[in-house]
C-alpha cells in the first residue's frame, strides 16, 4: 500500500472488509456521496478502520469511525498517515 490511501485501495478494502463491491471510478466520481449510498454501514466502516490500523500498527483517530463519505474518510486517514500519528 502507498503512503496515502487511494480510492482504488478504499474500494478494495470495502470489498474485503465489508463485502461491498464498488467500482473505484464510481467512488472517484461521487466522493461526497454518503457511504450508505454504496451499501456500506457503520460496522463495515469499522472493519475497514480495523484493517488499516492493523496494517499501519497504530490507531486512527476516533473521528474516522464517524466519516459519512469517501472524501471525508480518505482525507482524515491520509492526514493521519502523513503525520504518522
Amino acid at each position: 500500500m502507498s503512503e496515502s490511501l487511494t480510492v482504488e485501495e478504499l474500494s478494495a478494502l470495502m470489498k474485503r472488509s465489508a463485502g461491498v463491491t464498488v467500482d473505484p471510478a464510481v467512488l472517484a466520481a461521487r466522493p461526497d456521496a454518503p457511504f450508505a449510498d454504496y451499501g456500506l454501514d457503520s460496522l463495515g466502516l469499522l472493519g475497514i478502520v480495523a484493517e488499516l490500523e492493523k496494517r499501519h500498527g497504530h490507531p486512527l483517530p476516533i473521528e474516522v469511525d464517524q466519516c459519512k463519505t469517501p472524501a471525508a474518510f480518505l482525507g482524515l486517514v491520509n492526514d493521519n498517515l502523513m503525520t504518522g500519528a
